[in-house]
């Protein structure tokens, strides 16, 4: 199986892209933060980011994720966000690495759970805030750098998709990832 990642700051339009490639009829596994953040605020909780448990709340909704996806028999699978993409949010906010989150980022690199290639998805040059998105895009851009310093330091490959429609940006990945997948 190929598991490619998609990854980027956040607006920049990577669920469009995972909703369109799993309409095409692609494997995906979502993304986990987002889901984090509505789960505390269903719980009256608003600002979850100010607790370093946050961290490990997605790296193990992640590694759930991702293991359960494991059992498809699909030769090409996209992942919106990894745990990589999990410790560049540590960064962000300025939290160490735990040890479940260093466990989970050697686990994969020894596993070679991902592919190499990441698909890095450009902002759109602006932001669109959402309840669970309160970012400025200036902020954005800073996150954006986090991330792609933080996939290179762990060896991946960054493979930018920038700026266009969902349909040419989607033609883009499947391209790269079919190529990738046939080698």
């Amino acid at each position: 199986m190929r598991r490619f990642i998609l990854t980027g700051a956040p607006g920049a339009g990577k669920t469009a892209i995972i909703r369109q490639l799993e309409l095409d009829g692609f494997s995906v596994v979502e993304e986990a933060a987002t889901d984090v953040i509505e789960a505390g605020y269903a719980q009256g909780r608003f600002e979850l980011w100010r607790d370093p448990s946050f961290i490990d709340a997605i790296a193990h909704l992640q590694k759930g994720r991702e293991i359960r996806a494991s059992c498809q028999p699909d030769q090409v699978q996209f992942h919106d966000r990894s745990v990589v993409c999990t410790a560049a949010l540590a960064v962000y906010v300025g939290y160490p690495f735990s040890p479940f989150l260093t466990s989970e980022l050697e686990r994969i690199q020894k596993e070679g759970i991902y592919q190499r290639r990441v698909f890095f998805i450009r902002n759109r040059g602006y932001i669109t805030p959402t309840e669970a998105r309160r970012i400025s895009f200036e902020d954005s851009l800073r996150f954006e750098r986090i991330h792609e310093e933080t996939y290179r330091e762990f060896g991946f490959e960054l493979f930018p998709v920038e700026q266009g429609s969902v349909a040419e940006r989607i033609s883009m990945i499947k391209a790269a990832a079919l190529t990738q997948a046939e080698a």
